[in-house]
């Protein structure tokens, strides 16, 4: 008890030394891990902002595992991290102990490279069931092992400044704005038309082309790919409508012309250039970033007209890192429904494992920058519906060509959408071997 009063007689000199050297000698051995005098470092490699460090992760794995230490190597830009990734594995060195896999290649890393990585499905503590059965099969190899633990997800919804709404006559409340496209991205196009008709000056629907095209051909299962695994970009369904549909909003005018993560994109959202983008959960702090002060209590957050999925990651254990057993402990720990909740509510990553959906950190949260939007509940709601999407080995490029090549022409330089189509082709076709 705090007061209480003990008289004790004083120790001989020489206890007292002895006394010391022990104390310091057990303290330094707990420092340096559990009093074995050993500390294992864990090494993770991601890219961007994972969060794990900025929502404390790290430091409360630590304080569990006394014995642990862990340290992340980042690499800002996934397209130069990537690649490096793949260099590493070929030569079996230079890996971390836990690397990070985008989705986009987490089909070629499971598929062509799945035997370079411990199966995590196995772990000691991972359920399947705990997370989102689109989610865990994207990582899962045709020999069914699973090779990543998946960490957040990118279901999209639409964020979009409620000035303009009311200044163009349309809704402004987040479900009535979100009724009026519901179901149906043909819709979100006739919403356009109509704010158009009484735009504030200066301003245009939508931000670019290519983010609307994104945010639909995610909504389909085949995209690039059939289910059989051979490349479809030239007739898939999926890719026809979602660029059709960019068409239009370039040839209606809708769209501010923009390429996005550029400078004039970044530069349009503190002008208030645009009223509406698409956006799944990351956007939101880029939003924020980039409109500032502004741009508080304007933007909200509604609804997609369907659900689909724009990005995520996975956590990978090499088999050639040095600390195996350690390092999927830590992936299981970190991929933890727990976990994603708290990385949830420090960065607005949105969890892949379902059971954080009722936890309060993500059932209950409210984005006071966004008017209080309740993005947990409109961004878990958008999850629960996407499909398991069908990814290829060359995902990446063919979705770049689109993206970069394409899209630009008809958007940008004017060309029709027949040219720019058959540009994205020929990028594909020098890019990949179909």
């Amino acid at each position: 008890m705090r007061g209480s009063i003990r008289i004790r007689r004083a120790a001989p000199p020489a206890v007292l030394l002895v006394t010391a050297l022990l104390l310091t000698a057990l303290l330094g051995g707990c420092a340096r891990g559990g009093g074995n005098g050993r500390t294992t470092t864990l090494t993770v490699g991601t890219f961007g902002v994972f969060g794990y460090q900025q929502a404390g992760l790290y430091a409360a794995y630590q304080r569990l595992h006394p014995e642990i230490t862990i340290k992340e190597s980042v690499i800002e830009r996934n397209d130069v991290y990537y690649p490096q990734l793949l260099t590493h594995l070929a030569a079996g060195s230079g890996l971390a102990d836990i690397q990070a896999v985008e989705v986009g290649g987490i089909h070629d890393v499971a598929a062509a490279r799945g035997g370079l990585f411990e199966d995590l499905g196995h772990a000691p503590g991972v359920r399947r069931s705990a997370w989102l059965d689109w989610k865990w099969a994207q990582a899962t190899a045709p020999d069914g092992r699973t090779i990543g633990l998946g960490t957040d997800i990118g279901p999209v919804a639409l964020c979009y400044r409620k000035d303009y709404f009311r200044k163009a006559g349309l809704p402004t409340g987040r479900e009535a704005v979100g009724r009026l496209w519901a179901g149906d991205w043909g819709r979100y196009l006739a919403a356009g038309r109509a704010y158009r008709e009484h735009a504030p000056p200066g301003t245009v629907f939508t931000d670019s082309a290519a983010g609307l095209f994104n945010a639909v051909l995610h909504g389909y299962a085949e995209r690039y790919y059939d289910r059989a695994g051979h490349p479809h970009f030239t007739d898939s369904p999926a890719l026809r409508t979602s660029w059709d549909l960019a068409m239009r909003a370039v040839r209606d005018g809708l769209t501010a012309r923009l390429k996005q993560f550029e400078k004039p994109w970044d530069q349009a959202y503190a002008n208030g250039r645009f009223a509406t983008v698409a956006c799944p959960p990351w956007m939101l702090g880029y939003i924020k970033e980039k409109s500032g002060e502004a741009g508080r209590g304007v933007w909200d957050v509604a609804a997609a007209p369907r659900p689909a999925n724009w990005g995520g990651s996975f956590l990978t254990v090499p088999r050639a890192g040095r600390h195996r057993a350690a390092a999927i402990a830590l992936a299981v720990w970190l991929t933890a429904p727990e976990q994603q909740a708290a990385l949830f509510a420090k960065q607005a990553s949105i969890p892949s494992t379902p059971a954080s959906y009722a936890m309060p950190k993500v059932a209950g949260a409210h984005n006071p920058y966004f008017g209080g939007a309740p993005t947990g509940r409109i961004f878990a709601a958008a999850a629960r519906g996407v499909p398991t999407l069908v990814i290829g080995p060359d995902e990446q490029q063919i979705g770049s060509a689109f993206i970069d090549v394409g899209i630009p022409q008809a958007e940008q330089q004017g060309r029709s959408p027949a040219a720019a189509w058959a540009a994205a082709q020929r990028e594909i076709h020098n890019a990949v071997d179909p």
